[in-house]
């Protein structure tokens, strides 16, 4: 429906102030006129101000014209207010956040997952209740909560399986302008994810590197201090002296360096323990590829590795480089430790066991150790005989980065042992 109305143009005071502004632009053509006579005409300046003044007043006393304008105003019904989130679209929305996103209904359970969500929770599927799989008291209150009062809560959520993870989620209610959300039977929940894991992870290794370090590293520092002080003061022209000062000195200096490759290594490999790897290996050939690179060490130390291998391709998903570090330390200390018995036996089978599909046996017939060391024997530093495990050149690492490689790759480790029976390292992948 159309409706007809009228402005004025001139809606202002009607003062002699106003008039002046309303007529300014006549009045600086006036002004400009009478400048040209008195520059280029040769009319005298008190006549043009005079002038001048008689024109201001005159402007000053003149009214304004008042103009009215008639105009037609069309009524446009107003717009309806779209939704934050049209259902339709509901599912794109979802999928395009980066962090790993849920959606909930009024029960709790998973309406749609993105594929960064079905990645690292693959057991929340659609139709599950979320609260049922991930059972965290922290966050089922959270969700409770942000039914109950239709208000954002948020959280840290701590996992320790099946890897130790800390995310920041966030449950925040997807409210529609058109409708009540307590009367909204079919209200819906947005729970993100946001990954602090990394942070948590930097933190916590640069608190254990300078632990960790400053106690490893204060025995070799030391003997090194001390052997240069020696060698530049009593033993500074001992020649026999010097010689073997700087031999234990090159040996304590080799000490450091594995210890820093060590330490340096496992940061590397907890700062991606909850990324789990998806490349493709070949156990067979990678564990003849292990027996061929200790073929020196095992010579040495007059012993055999002795193996069982299928003749076929053993696929496994897994990082190559770091499977390859596995087992490689694993038969390195079987032959370091377990040198009396003249052999290290190693096997490849198929296994069915709680997900696993392959296991692969260390087995050496060395003089083993006491149970009570076995649960401890992953720790870092941790050393049932600390002087023959410097010896022998350990770091008392190698067996942690073991650890943390095979929780990255969703395996489980083994040890098994007794005195005088050897030791049994079994590692089993899915």
């Amino acid at each position: 429906m159309d409706d007809l109305r009228s402005t004025r143009l001139t809606d202002k005071p009607d003062t002699p102030l106003a008039r002046l502004v309303g007529h300014l632009p006549l009045l600086v053509g006036l002004i400009l006129v009478v400048a040209a006579f008195v520059l280029f005409g040769g009319l005298r300046l008190d006549f043009a101000a005079a002038g001048l003044a008689v024109l201001v007043v005159l402007l000053a006393l003149l009214k304004q014209p008042v103009i009215t304008v008639t105009h037609t105003v069309e009524r446009v019904a107003p717009m309806p207010v779209p939704s934050v989130i049209d259902q339709q679209s509901l599912p794109s929305f979802v999928e395009a956040l980066g962090d790993p996103a849920l959606v909930l209904d009024a029960r709790g359970a998973v309406l749609y997952r993105n594929a960064a969500a079905a990645r690292q929770y693959p057991n929340l599927l659609t139709g599950r209740a979320m609260t049922l799989v991930m059972r965290n008291p922290d966050l089922v209150a959270a969700i409770e909560g942000c039914q109950r009062s239709g208000e954002p809560r948020s959280l840290e959520l701590h996992e320790t399986v099946p890897s130790e993870t800390w995310d920041r989620v966030v449950v925040s209610p997807l409210r529609r302008p058109d409708r009540d959300w307590f009367a909204d039977a079919n209200r819906q929940l947005l729970v993100t994810f946001q990954s602090l894991t990394e942070l948590k992870r930097v933190d916590a290794l640069r608190t254990d590197f300078i632990a960790n370090a400053s106690h490893e590293l204060r025995t070799p520092l030391a003997s090194l201090i001390g052997f240069i002080d020696t060698l530049l003061g009593p033993a500074a022209r001992d020649t026999a002296a010097r010689e073997k000062f700087l031999g234990i000195m090159r040996s304590q200096a080799d000490r450091m360096s594995r210890l820093i490759d060590d330490l340096l290594s496992l940061s590397r490999i907890e700062m991606h323990q909850h990324v789990r790897p998806t490349g493709s290996v070949d156990l067979s050939a990678l564990l003849r590829e292990v027996r061929e690179g200790l073929q020196t060490q095992a010579k040495a130390a007059e012993l055999e590795i002795v193996m069982s291998l299928p003749d076929t391709p053993v696929m496994v998903t897994g990082d190559r480089g770091q499977l390859y570090e596995v087992f490689e330390n694993l038969i390195d200390n079987a032959i370091k430790y377990g040198a009396d018995g003249k052999r290290v036996e190693v096997s490849l089978t198929p296994v069915q066991h709680l997900g696993m599909r392959t296991m692969v046996s260390i087995i050496d017939h060395g003089p083993g150790v006491e149970p009570e060391h076995v649960p401890r024997m992953t720790e870092r530093f941790y050393r049932i005989d600390a002087e023959a495990s410097r010896k022998k050149k350990g770091t008392g690492l190698g067996l942690a980065i073991v650890k943390h490689i095979i929780q990255r790759h969703r395996g489980q480790l083994n040890i098994k042992s007794r005195p005088g029976e050897g030791l049994r390292v079994d590692v089993m992948l899915p």
